[in-house]
């Protein structure tokens, strides 16, 4: 049997943005839904973080979820098994309160709700369902993955030594070796995909922030008798980078219709001809891009010697804290602060308008 999972879709993400909210239901209408139509496939998976704000979801995008999201499975007749994680929850310490259930509840007998560790056969196989351990859940947790059978695990779980981002490592949460009785751990929660060949972070379907940009994204068929796992790539992006050289290309030949609906950044390595970038930049805001960013930082270097990594670091937030902390002279665990400084810009993000 093959069913389809996916994971942290982050409903209401970027404070409620009209723009990023149609961007995830482009991918929905145009890419998820057809695909398990077109392939028979009536299970879906879904490994936490079903919604974006722990502490109130709004009419809006309430409305939305349930006549784009919830209504098309309904009519699939879809069973659909998914996961409280870490954002679907109000209080930390317990996922007693929490999106999944007020949202969706018992509306369905397709649809399948785990807010404890539970043990689930999907088309012949034992399956442990491992949701965002905490405080309150954290003793029976352990005790079912000491007590039960199922080979493969699925949750939405924060293992130490793998990449929250590209290129950011995180250093806290559970050991690998808590995971080694199972012959594969899928999950969710780090939007990065990466594995080490027992556990797999699954990444998520789609862009949300910067630092998804250039990073496919996605989701993945799953076949429970042969256990192998398949990606399936979503196309649909919504940052793009424009390396502007016009040493290099003409831009009076540049097509910027490609930019429409998207975020922009114009990344200037070398302007030699200041009317003609002022053309490009007005034909560039004429194409309905929803944002467009100048960043002009190489005017005093050869444009031969800026590399793709100059550029990130010029631009990364996150890169320029970490460098911040490795500076100072404290006894803190640098490590974890690095984390929490990191957590703390992902949501400051979300309060932009």
């Amino acid at each position: 049997m093959k069913v389809a999972i996916i994971t942290d879709t982050h409903f209401g993400a970027r404070n409620d943005n009209d723009n990023f909210s149609e961007y995830f239901y482009n991918f929905y209408e145009g890419i998820f839904f057809p695909y398990l139509q077109q392939h028979g496939i009536t299970t879906v998976l879904h490994l936490g973080d079903l919604m974006d704000r722990r502490k109130y979801v709004s009419y809006k995008t309430a409305k939305e979820f349930r006549e784009r999201f919830i209504l098309p499975l309904k009519h699939l007749k879809i069973d659909f098994h998914c996961l409280v994680g870490n954002h679907d929850i109000y209080f930390k310490n317990t996922n007693d309160v929490n999106s999944l259930q007020e949202l969706i509840g018992e509306s369905n007998k397709k649809f399948h709700l785990y807010a404890d560790a539970t043990e689930v056969n999907i088309g012949g196989l034992d399956i442990l369902f491992m949701p965002w351990i905490n405080q309150q859940n954290y003793i029976y947790s352990m005790g079912m993955i000491d007590e039960t059978k199922a080979q493969i695990c699925m949750g939405h779980l924060e293992i130490k030594g793998f990449q929250m981002h590209k290129g950011q490592i995180n250093e806290q949460g559970y050991e690998k070796e808590l995971f080694k009785k199972f012959h594969t751990v899928f999950t969710g929660h780090f939007h990065h995909k990466s594995d080490d060949g027992h556990i797999y972070y699954l990444g998520n379907p789609y862009e949300i922030y910067w630092n998804d940009y250039n990073d496919k994204k996605g989701f993945h068929i799953f076949d429970t008798e042969s256990l192998e796992l398949k990606r399936i790539v979503n196309p649909l992006r919504i940052h793009e980078k424009i390396y502007y050289d016009d040493s290099q290309e003409d831009y009076d030949k540049h097509d910027v219709s490609q930019y429409q609906r998207k975020y922009v950044k114009v990344i200037v390595v070398n302007k030699k001809d200041l009317y003609k970038f002022d053309m490009f930049m007005e034909r560039l805001l004429k194409a309905n891009a929803h944002e467009v960013k100048i960043i002009e930082d190489f005017s005093d270097t050869n444009a031969d010697n800026v590399s793709d990594d100059i550029v990130k670091y010029a631009e990364d937030t996150t890169t320029l804290l970490d460098k911040y902390i490795d500076e100072l002279e404290i006894d803190l665990d640098k490590d974890r602060l690095k984390s929490t400084m990191r957590g703390l810009y992902n949501e400051a993000q979300d309060l932009e308008l």
